[in-house]
């Protein structure tokens, strides 16, 4: 019997057809482990994920796999972005026993849920000096029967390791050290002893998108101006922008590259990627001017609301990397089709991106291979005949079967990206945007959360909203409230206090000043998770710390940074050393030791609204609303009047204002003088 098709997980339901007896994570599961004395086989992943497919095909399909885990195990399918708690738990201990992680993960369990061995893939059979599933778990069973003493022994040990996070212990060994600016100098200068000067990014292949390291370096350079740190920025945008990870054809970035170049990626495309992604984009937009930054961020917003977004406004999670069971078929072209389609162009399009007979991937399962389009000269503007093209390339690609589609709706990645589609529809003036940011944020009001008001984390039309929210949830909306507050209506600061006072109730560190993954309403798992790290996306620590100093700046409320400056301080001195695993804290950090510029707009002024929102003003925070309104949500707009009957912008610093001013050219002026100042 499997027990994962009335689940509303996509990833779930990918495997209700599998022989294996599958249940979803729940007390089920367990009761049956204990009654049965038999281990736990968990198995980890997520819809778009290659390999959690290639594992599903050749084992999980397979009956004869199958007969095995369902004899010897109670077997256990979790969606990791569902369950995130689960997984980081499970996580450690794969990477505690076997110094790497991944997915698909599989882990195998005591009765209880305490971990003693586990990996990633396992193929069906040995390769490639991995060990077969079959013969991985033959030893499990060996082991769990003959040898119980030694598995309990290794699980009490695990659990014992995995209740003690190494982080937390050590800052609260260390104790909270003065926050500096000195630590900002440290880790750009880390970062710059990482960076690829030839083909962008921070480290080897694989590379992942750089885009919380890409906003600091920018804000760096707002404030110092160095032409080395803007090189940094630069080279990694124009060679992403350039390469195979981004889809040339239809917008929008793949998960990651394979190689140094940025030519071949892993073909899923993840919201929280296309978040990430227009944020910095839009900022290296606003400071530098350069088109190719603005056309990836129109390209990308397109690509997001046109695939992945619900008739009622929230956004789906992933496409995968496969269609028709072939690694990244819907995006590959080969010489003869694009000719085809592009006809007299054609020289053109396969001159600018590389395309070859051979082609330039190859699906390692299938042999399917065709060329990723790639600009083989990254500085190339696009031609309109290159832009004539890519349409008639489109038209032929929609026939294509797509790839599958993760229709499940995240609270948190949904408020990432709400959140850089607010501030895009502001700098970019398009009114559109913000009307499909105010129908996300109504979505998620409305779908992801309960009459009491309990968050929710996950959301399918098959059977609305399930899980509890976690602290990322409730930390990625807190700054999305607080962008809408900022570049919408001042009203959304109500909702961002009422979503700090819940993130602080559920889910506060009163010993470390951050914040557990899980609330204390959560299901009881064998430890409570705290994450500290910004990996793929921010960390929930990183998210809360920078939304809560935000919150602050614009309340006049001390009592909200409290918390997150003593975390900073906890955090200073390994955030600064190693600053690309705590890129998007250093922006909390940076507001932490920069007085913040408040900027207030009286009165409705388009031109006054370009001058704030159509550039990068680091630390800052603005607020706009009619003469008399809003006083009682922010002390930026109490006593705020119109000069001459004219809109009229303040500039303060910690609530002490210039001379207010009526033109852009003079409040340009005045924002310059402030951030110059902060240079002095």
């Amino acid at each position: 019997m499997n027990r994962l098709a009335s689940e509303s997980s996509p990833y779930l339901r990918q495997h209700a057809d599998n022989p294996v007896d599958w249940y979803p994570w729940g007390e089920a599961a367990f009761t049956r482990a204990v009654a049965e004395d038999k281990p736990i086989l968990l198995s980890v992943g997520y819809s778009s994920c290659h390999w959690c497919h290639v594992m599903a095909h050749e084992s999980f399909e397979d009956p004869e796999v199958a007969a095995v885990m369902n004899d010897r195990f109670v077997n256990v399918k979790v969606d990791r972005e569902e369950r995130p708690d689960v997984d980081s738990i499970y996580m450690e201990a794969v990477q505690a026993l076997t110094g790497r992680g991944g997915w698909p993960m599989t882990v195998f369990l005591t009765p209880d849920g305490r971990p003693f061995f586990g990996g990633t893939y396992f193929p069906k059979a040995d390769r490639q000096g991995m060990p077969g599933f079959v013969r991985v778990m033959d030893a499990v069973e060996d082991v769990w029967r003959n040898k119980r003493g030694d598995v309990i022994d290794q699980a009490d040990q695990l659990a014992t390791a995995m209740a003690a996070s190494t982080l937390r212990d050590q800052l609260q060994a260390d104790g909270s050290e003065p926050l500096s600016p000195a630590v900002l100098d440290q880790a750009e200068d880390a970062l710059g002893a990482r960076f690829d000067a030839t083909l962008g990014g921070f480290g080897p292949a694989p590379k992942f998108p750089p885009s919380m390291a890409i906003d600091f370096l920018l804000r760096r350079y707002v404030r110092n101006g160095t032409p080395e740190t803007l090189t940094m920025v630069t080279t990694t945008l124009d060679a992403m922008a350039a390469g195979g990870i981004y889809d040339h054809v239809g917008g929008g970035f793949a998960r990651y590259s394979t190689d140094a170049h940025w030519l071949v990626p892993h073909f899923e495309k993840m919201l929280y990627d296309q978040a990430l992604l227009v944020g910095a984009y839009l900022r290296a937009f606003l400071v530098t001017g350069t088109p190719r930054y603005r056309r990836v961020v129109e390209e990308t917003i397109t690509y997001v609301l046109r695939e992945l977004r619900h008739p009622d406004g929230g956004l789906y999670s992933a496409e995968d990397a496969d269609s028709e069971g072939i690694e990244g078929k819907f995006y590959l072209w080969s010489l003869d089709e694009l000719t085809e389609v592009c006809g007299n162009d054609a020289a053109e399009v396969i001159r600018a991106f590389g395309v070859t007979s051979g082609g330039n991937f190859r699906d390692p399962h299938t042999g399917y291979a065709g060329s990723i389009l790639h600009l083989v000269d990254w500085q190339e503007e696009r031609t309109e005949t290159i832009d004539n093209a890519l349409g008639r390339l489109f038209g032929r690609r929609e026939t294509r079967v797509r790839p599958g589609l993760d229709d499940k709706v995240l609270l948190g990645w949904n408020a990432l990206f709400l959140r850089s589609l607010a501030e895009a529809a502001a700098a970019l003036d398009r009114p559109d945007w913000m009307e499909a940011a105010l129908a996300n944020a109504q979505f998620l009001r409305r779908e992801l959360r309960r009459d009491d008001g309990r968050l929710l984390r996950s959301w399918h039309a098959d059977g609305g909203g399930r899980h509890l929210a976690v602290a990322e949830d409730y930390a990625a909306l807190l700054q999305a409230y607080v962008t809408l507050a900022e570049v919408h209506d001042v009203a959304w600061l109500a909702d961002a206090r009422g979503c700090a006072s819940e993130l602080f109730r559920l889910f506060h560190d009163d010993e470390s000043g951050g914040f557990f993954t899980t609330g204390t309403d959560a299901e009881a798992l064998i430890v409570r998770p705290q994450d500290f790290f910004d990996n793929a996306t921010p960390s929930e620590n990183s998210l809360a710390a920078e939304g809560l100093l935000r919150l602050a700046a614009l309340t006049g409320d001390a009592t909200l940074e409290e918390s997150p400056r003593r975390l900073l301080g906890q955090l200073a001195e390994i955030a600064g050393r190693h600053s690309a695993s705590f890129a998007y804290l250093l922006g909390a950090y940076e507001r932490a030791v920069t007085p913040p510029i408040e900027i207030a707009l009286v009165g409705h002024d388009q031109s006054l609204r370009r001058e704030v929102f159509g550039r990068l003003i680091p630390a800052s925070v603005a607020v706009q609303a009619e003469p008399g309104a809003g006083a009682a949500l922010t002390p930026l707009l109490q006593d705020r009047d119109l000069v001459d009957g004219r809109p009229t912008a303040y500039v303060c610093e910690q609530f002490a204002c210039r001379m207010p001013v009526t033109t852009p050219e003079a409040l340009r002026a005045e924002i310059d003088a402030a951030l110059a100042a902060r240079r002095q």
